[in-house]
Formats: C-alpha cells, structure tokens, sequence
C-alpha cells in the first residue's frame, strides 16, 4: 500500500517555531485582512481585491521605472532595459485583470456602489505618480490629494524631477543635438512634441545599425506604452460594460473622462515618426 507523502522525509522544513515562515516574510496577516468590506454583498470582494492588486502592480512599476530612469541618468541602458521590458509585462499583467472584474455585471455592482462613496481610482496616488514620471504631467492633478499633504509632497517631488522621456531625450541629445528649448524646458511642465525631436528620432530608426542603444531604447518605451494604452482602452470599455455612461462615483464623466485618456501619448515623436519612415 502507497504511504501519503511526507515532504519531511525529503528535506522539507516543517517547524516554524521562532524562526522565519512563508507567511511571515510576505506580512500575509496585515495583507489578508486587509479586504474590509462596506456592504454584505458577494461581488465587493472582488471589487476590492481588483483594485488592491492593481495598486500592487502599479507599486511595482513605480520602482523598476525610478530605476530604469536612474540608469539612464548613469548611461547604463542595457540594465534600464530589463527594467523597461519588465514594466510592460506588469501591465500586460494589470490588463489581464479587467478579464476577471468584467465577470462583474451592471446588477452586481449596483448593489454595493453606493458604499463608495465618492472614492474613485481617479484617486489612486500610484496611477498619478506613473503618469508624472512618463511625462503626462498636469499640475491640476495634484488637487484630488491635497486633503494629504504627504501624497502633495511625493507628486511635487516627482514634478521636480525630469521624466523618464526627458531622460531619454538627454541620451537622443547626444548623438543628435536638440533645441535648446527641449533641452531646457520647465520639467514639471507637459511635455509638447516637437518636430525637432520627430526629426532625430527619425535619424535614429533610419540607421538603426548606427544608433542601436538609442534605437533598443526607443523601442522599449514605445513597447510599454503599447501595453499601458491597451489598459487604459480595456479599463474604458470595463466601465461602460458596468456602468455605461453614468457618472463616475470620484466626479468625472465615467466614460467620457476616460476615453479622454485614450487621446493622450507619452512618447509621441516616436509614434509620428513611422508615417515618414
């Protein structure tokens, strides 16, 4: 007769007494019980753990993109690059998850909708931070956190600082000299596409055998902003699928705020240029 397996006959540690457990490196208590619901209704779980993974991803991608920007600061490309590619599969990850909120239906969210309040992912600090790092910077996004002032200060102190695209310019720079008014524009401003920077971009894709880190770098941002546009056109068309055009429960228009959204480039030079290639 099969005996059950005994992982502890293989090596597999089975005490825990004092000493460090899976449960305890991930802090599983604190992350486990932190799904406090508003209603007695079955689908707010699923909303909440939604958005808490979401804010989990994006805690991710806030990290390996201030390293990816301080690489480049450093002129280490190759190692920025890993980070870049890792960023668009976190939200490859974060897009697939709209698949499971949409098994979520207009009757289901009704039900506990109104214990939101007027909490919104417009609110979310993290989606903010990720947008200011890219460049989508819009000073009048700072007023949904000014009731924190520590939220204020993290975003201000992004807004102080160049984006991962102005990063990505200084390194273009070098090889092919920009404008003095790209070079030394206002950094906590948005940026404004230039021709100048469509043109040395250009050069670039021209002759990729002569500008390959430049080239590599530039499709690595156009990679992650592939996947971060398909999340903001899948996030549109899961809130129309549950709530249609209502108003969203932070204030905005709900759909028509976000398809917005969809109108916005991060790195536009370098989509405008395949036109002319």
């Amino acid at each position: 007769m099969t005996q059950p397996y005994n992982p502890a006959t293989e090596g597999a540690q089975m005490s825990f007494d004092g000493r460090m457990s899976y449960g305890d490196y991930l802090s599983l208590d604190m992350l486990l019980n932190a799904q406090k619901t508003w209603s007695d209704t079955h689908d707010e779980m699923l909303f909440i753990i939604q958005h808490q993974t979401s804010e989990l991803w994006m805690r991710l991608a806030i990290h390996e993109l201030k390293a990816a920007r301080e690489r480049l600061i450093n002129g280490e490309a190759r190692q920025a690059f890993k980070m870049l590619a890792r960023v668009a599969r976190i939200f490859e990850q974060l897009n697939s998850a709209w698949d499971v909120l949409r098994t979520m239906t207009p009757s289901d969210y009704t039900r506990f909708r109104d214990a939101l309040g007027q909490s919104s992912g417009f609110q979310s600090y993290q989606y903010r931070q990720i947008e200011f790092m890219l460049g989508n910077r819009n000073k009048a996004m700072l007023k949904p956190h000014a009731h924190r002032a520590d939220l204020v200060e993290l975003l201000e102190e992004e807004l102080a600082q160049p984006s991962l695209y102005d990063v990505a310019l200084r390194a273009l720079h070098q090889t092919v000299p920009l404008p003095e008014e790209v070079m030394n524009r206002d950094v906590s401003e948005h940026y404004q596409p230039s021709d100048a920077v469509r043109e040395a971009w250009t050069q670039v894709y021209r002759a990729p055998e002569e500008h390959w880190e430049l080239y590599e770098l530039a499709e690595k941002l156009v990679d992650f902003e592939d996947y971060f546009r398909r999340w903001r056109f899948n996030h549109v068309t899961t809130v129309e699928r549950v709530i249609g055009f209502k108003r969203g429960t932070g204030g905005t228009g709900g759909v028509s705020y976000l398809k917005r959204m969809l109108e916005v480039e991060l790195f536009p030079e370098l989509w405008h240029l395949r036109t002319e290639l």
